[in-house]
């Protein structure tokens, strides 16, 4: 229902225009110069607003729920200090392509400039870490402003759009027209069709593989549910192997025997020796991040390569490709499966034999493999045994970032999109936890676990209060090692041993801390107990830190260390190294 035709203040008008946008929920935290957003907020009863404890929380929080649904999270946070606190939750949303609109306050429009109280130049500061930004000088802008940001942040690439707010347009009088049509930019045209040429030449270039791979990431999940149907389709179609990227989980179902696992530093030994030894690249919206290609000059040498991504910038930015196709996942592999139907292409079905039996003998290599023995937990046998519980269940998982972020990719298994939340691009500690109280908010009634280390849960512990006012029962599965795991692993393969700064002292007593906000607290020793305290964290209705305290000492692999090229992994510390592989993609005795 659209709002109705008033005079009315910036800030009243600002919320009306949000309930003109389907805006159900804002995340955000008050100060001085947004208060008059928060009056207009307490006067009405459609748009609920969620109390964080941070500002950084709250913009995870927006993409939480916005990974989770599809759809636009909206932050609001105070001038000056409450804007550079959601620096952080806007670039990381910036390089994951997570739609968010942040309204930040400011001051008057006439102290900008004069170092007034809590004034900082936002729009300033945000600009590179945004994807369009405003300041609003005139209330009579604010309505188009708003509605504007929205269609940014949501079309072509998504990403984070801020909006700065001086005190005095918030509180000027202005008439709201709700707009007859959807707002668009007056230059921002997103290229979602494809050109049919280079549909054409895709066909004969996939026909053409002796070794194909397709290599799909997060553009799939962003381009929605049909996208990830199409895929399925496509990838069925052509018998392919198919590999996600860590932000591409759950595009395509992780039980298909056509997926060779998570690609890239510490995806599976076949999925990187495919990408390798393939003569076919097909890049369905990802972004060949470094994370991904190793080193640049040894990246997928022998192969041609085709990129599908929305984002002209994208394309030959890291990775030099044969066919780039600008265009929507979804429109490109609606028209990649016309055609594809049309032309019925012959495919090479001996060499395609033969590419599977070599993924096959890779993955005969059993890259995950590890030893649980005796009592003390190892990170993977604990997720493995989480993944039990839950695997019958339409859960969420966020995580935090470290070894522990790496595991869960490893050994949870996703069979849909929107389920995998997780911080690809900045790699942020104290992601999870928020982005699973966004998750929660989105999807009252679902199971939400946040993966987390010792160390990036107290990056953003605060919001347990948060969790606790609005009684989410959002899970913390704590893989406790006392140690920043992930830096201690590169300090012992890459420095030396020498682990500097990265034992966590002084760890509080996250039993009693869960307690403290209200929430329990559980904790598993060793194996005997692990699967007993999953199942009370999973069938407890309020908000559980379980506390599993596992090897000190683990390493995640397989591990292609910085600088090295796909063949070149450590598969554990006994194994040291993968076997070479040639560009033909066999293996070299």
């Amino acid at each position: 229902m659209k709002a109705e035709e008033s005079v009315t203040t910036g800030a009243d008008l600002l919320v009306k225009a949000m309930i003109d946008e389907d805006v159900e929920v804002v995340f955000g935290y008050p100060g001085g110069a947004v208060l008059p957003i928060y009056d207009s907020i307490f006067k009405q009863n459609r748009l609920r607003h969620i109390l964080v404890r941070h500002e950084q929380a709250a913009v995870h929080a927006a993409e939480g729920y916005a990974r989770s649904t599809g759809k636009v999270g909206v932050v609001l946070v105070t001038s000056g200090p409450g804007a550079t606190n959601a620096v952080t939750g806007l670039t990381d949303a910036l390089m994951d392509s997570i739609p968010i609109v942040c309204l930040t306050g400011q001051v008057p429009t006439h102290l900008i400039g004069n170092d007034a109280f809590q004034e900082a130049d936002t729009t300033g500061i945000t600009r590179p870490c945004t994807k369009h930004n405003y300041l609003v000088k005139d209330v009579g802008d604010l309505a188009r402003v708003l509605h504007e940001a929205f269609y940014v942040a949501r079309t072509g690439r998504p990403g984070p759009v801020v909006i700065d707010l001086p005190k005095d347009v918030l509180m000027a009088k202005h008439e709201y027209r709700p707009p007859k049509k959807p707002v668009q930019h007056k230059s921002y045209r997103p290229q979602v069709k494809p050109e049919l040429k280079r549909i054409e030449q895709a066909v004969e270039m996939i026909a053409a593989a002796k070794r194909p791979v397709i290599y799909s990431g997060g553009g799939v999940i962003n381009s929605g549910p049909k996208a990830s149907k199409l895929l399925q389709q496509f990838a069925r179609m052509t018998g392919f192997p198919i590999t996600n990227t860590l932000m591409g989980l759950g595009a395509y179902p992780a039980s298909d025997k056509q997926f060779i696992g998570m690609l890239g530093m510490h995806g599976t030994y076949e999925a990187n020796l495919a990408m390798h030894g393939c003569d076919l690249l097909l890049n369905i919206g990802a972004r060949f991040d470094d994370r991904i290609t190793g080193r640049i000059a040894a990246f997928s040498p022998g192969s041609k390569k085709i990129h599908i991504d929305i984002d002209p910038s994208s394309i030959n930015k890291n990775v030099r490709v044969d066919l780039p196709i600008v265009g929507d996942v979804a429109h490109v592999l609606e028209d990649l499966i016309r055609v594809w139907k049309a032309r019925q292409p012959k495919l090479d079905q001996k060499a395609l034999k033969a590419w599977w039996a070599q993924i096959d003998t890779w993955r005969g290599r059993d890259c995950l493999a590890y030893k649980q023995v005796g009592d003390v937990i190892k990170p993977q046998y604990a997720l493995e045994r989480l993944y039990h519980h839950i695997k019958d269940r339409d859960a969420y998982i966020t995580t935090e970032v470290g070894q522990h972020q790496m595991w869960a990719a490893q050994f949870l298994k996703f069979e849909e999109p929107n389920r995998w939340l997780t911080s690809g691009g900045l790699g942020t500690m104290g992601y999870g936890f928020p982005a699973a109280i966004g998750a929660q908010i989105a999807h009252p009634e679902a199971l939400v676990i946040d993966v987390a280390g010792e160390a990036s849960i107290l990056m953003n512990i605060q919001e347990l209060s948060t969790a606790a006012q609005y009684r989410l029962p959002v899970k913390i599965f704590i893989l406790n090692n006392q140690y920043m795991g992930m830096v201690r692993q590169w300090q012992e393969l890459l420095h030396g041993g020498r682990y500097s700064e990265s034992y966590m002292e002084s760890l509080p007593d996250f039993v009693r801390l869960a307690e403290a906000f209200g929430a329990v607290g559980l904790r598993a020793h060793s194996t005997a107990e692990l699967d007993g305290v999953i199942q009370e964290m999973i069938a407890t209705p309020k908000p559980v830190i379980a506390d599993i305290l596992v090897d000190k000492n683990e390493n995640c692999f397989p591990m292609i260390p910085s600088g090295a090229a796909h063949n070149e992994m450590l598969l554990g510390p006994e194994d040291k190294a993968a076997k070479p592989v040639s560009e033909e993609g066999m293996v070299l005795v």
